[in-house]
């Protein structure tokens, strides 16, 4: 019995299970032509959203604060009021450089005056030189003393104008960090931040082999005049099934990153509903070659033989033969082939267990559109 065992298991095992029966007719497959057309290969890549514009808005005089004039989380305009300091001691400094210009300004007059005064004497020698000399030494240093009263007069306007701070930016205000009564000071206490949210930008990574990819195919890089710009792309936010953000490739960095040995590229995309925030993530959809006449197919007509990738051509005659491909990333639900095929060849899409290179099938013709969902 385990004779019988070693010779019948040869035989069970070289029978196929969809083997054509002895004088059947042949196994029966759906058959269609690659779908040839001008396609772009495309590369993914995660990356993060950042603002054009931010700032951290800080008080710019020292005071007690005195009024917030904004909701948090509001958008607000550039100019917009949002907090005012305690004016009163700004606007009695400016009321006293104001006098203080007045009075300069009158002392001015007088040592003018006095000054034109001793001139006229001094031509019909009722007077000194060295008296003139005094005067016109008057009337230069109440000249300096004016226009040392108007810079005081300008430098108390401004600090009275920087008790009411303002936006610099027009977008989107955070949450309030200090509220009403607290004292800030000049330069460091910081009150909120703004960003910007239409348009914005999207910062990526890639590989130095992809960058080198890049600057043949696409010119990415290649001159200050173009830096990659006008290259669209599409962006796909956590979630999403497909990128459809569209956004356009305005800034390659200038030298590839010593450490992650990647190079830094930015998009700047349209955010009109302000939809998209700073800090999320997004894949990135980027053209990695130039349009092309290319040959697709559905995955289900590639099988594998070893470490080869194959596919089944079927001649008029119904003849199956396998032919090697080599393949691409998908585009638009199919396969790029990109070697091995010409495009006008019949090939098996659909019963591959059932064709055998040299046998014959009976082929069913299907036409495949030209994008799969």
């Amino acid at each position: 019995m385990a004779g019988l065992g070693v010779s019948l298991l040869p035989a069970c095992l070289a029978a196929p299970v969809h083997a054509q029966a002895p004088g059947g007719p042949p196994p029966t497959v759906t058959v269609a032509k690659p779908v040839v057309r001008e396609i772009v290969e495309r590369d993914s890549y995660t990356g993060r959203f950042d603002p054009v514009e931010i700032v951290e808005v800080r008080a710019r005089v020292t005071g007690y604060l005195d009024k917030i004039a904004f909701q948090d989380g509001a958008n607000v305009k550039k100019g917009d009021l949002l907090f005012v300091i305690d004016r009163r001691p700004y606007k009695a400094a400016l009321d006293q450089a104001q006098a203080t210009l007045v009075s300069a300004k009158a002392r001015l007059n007088f040592t003018q005056t006095d000054l034109e005064r001793a001139q006229t004497l001094s031509r019909s020698g009722n007077i000194s030189e060295q008296v003139t000399d005094q005067r016109r030494q008057a009337s230069q240093t109440a000249q300096a003393d004016v226009d040392n009263a108007e810079a005081a007069l300008r430098q108390a306007q401004l600090n009275y104008d920087f008790t009411e701070v303002r936006s610099p930016i027009s977008g989107r205000i955070s949450r309030r960090l200090v509220t009403e009564g607290n004292i800030v000071i000049t330069d460091q206490t910081q009150l909120t931040t703004i960003v910007s949210l239409d348009p914005i930008y999207f910062g990526f990574t890639v590989d130095e082999r992809s960058f080198l990819k890049y600057q043949g195919s696409l010119g990415i890089g290649m001159g200050a005049s173009q830096q990659g710009k006008g290259v669209p792309i599409l962006i796909a936010l956590t979630g999403e099934d497909k990128p459809t953000r569209k956004g356009t490739l305005d800034f390659v960095d200038n030298r590839v990153d010593n450490q992650t040995g990647t190079v830094l590229l930015r998009a700047t995309v349209e955010n009109p509903d302000s939809f998209i925030k700073p800090g999320l993530f997004g894949i990135v959809s980027l053209p990695a070659t130039k349009p092309f006449q290319g040959v697709l197919l559905p995955d289900e007509a590639v099988s594998a033989n070893q470490d080869k990738r194959i596919v089944y051509v079927i001649a008029e005659d119904g003849t199956a033969s396998a032919k090697e491909v080599k393949l691409g990333p998908k585009v638009d639900g199919y396969r790029v082939i990109r070697d091995g095929l010409k495009g006008d060849e019949t090939v098996v899409i659909n019963g591959l267990t059932r064709v055998r290179p040299g046998a014959k099938v009976t082929p069913e013709t299907k036409t495949l559109p030209p994008t799969r969902s």
